[in-house]
């Protein structure tokens, strides 16, 4: 999908550096001093236009929430949710995922969201999806011991190749749904993507998985 051109998004990001963090490899090791308290810090890494972070910052006010997304016409999105409705403890990062562990120190973050991540269908483009072992390397290194990934899709190859990435990385698989819109987890807090697929009756596919100690 081509994404449409605002010229004016990179100057609104960085006018809003209360909500959109401009250097934030100087804050590595240091994000509960940005957040103001000792609260568990969990990132969405590809946040677009920020449904999903600003929904879980209202929901869970005592967690801290960081969206990272590299394309500013998308994450300008996600700014406007929050200028809209401001919420303390939610920040962006208009930023690229491989460079997290830049901006992170070890232990610095509690949990890590992947909500449909673009699949990258094709063999050759493997190492560019964000549940390939790589990413995965980059995800162990900013989390807590026993960390987790929580991963939403809608792709049913994505959603198998990462069961099989998680495993062969040895990754506690601690909850799957192969159709979360049906099932009887509660909580869910849908993205833009999400209601988009859920509404043509597209199966979402939802798992959890820990780092083991």
């Amino acid at each position: 999908m081509r994404l449409r051109n605002k010229p004016w998004a990179k100057d609104m990001l960085r006018e809003n550096d209360q909500y959109v963090i401009q250097d934030p490899e100087l804050q590595k090791g240091k994000w509960n001093e940005v957040f103001g308290n000792n609260n568990p810090i969990h990132i969405e890494v590809g946040t677009g236009k920020g449904k999903f972070i600003t929904g879980m910052a209202k929901a869970n006010p005592s967690i801290n929430y960081i969206g990272v997304e590299l394309q500013d016409s998308v994450i300008v999105g996600a700014l406007e949710r929050i200028l809209e409705d401001p919420s303390p403890n939610v920040k962006l990062l208009n930023q690229n995922a491989e460079e997290l562990t830049t901006f992170f120190e070890q232990g610095e973050i509690s949990r890590v969201y992947l909500n449909f991540s673009d699949p990258w269908p094709k063999n050759r483009h493997e190492k560019r999806r964000l549940t390939y072992k790589t990413y995965l390397d980059r995800y162990k290194e900013l989390l807590i011991k026993n960390g987790e990934i929580h991963f939403k899709t809608d792709n049913q190859g994505l959603f198998e190749y990462s069961l099989k990435s998680f495993s062969e990385y040895g990754l506690l698989l601690k909850f799957v749904s192969l159709d979360l819109h049906n099932s009887d987890f509660e909580g869910n807090i849908m993205t833009e993507y999400e209601e988009k697929f859920s509404a043509k009756g597209q199966r979402i596919y939802r798992s959890e998985v820990q780092y083991r100690s």
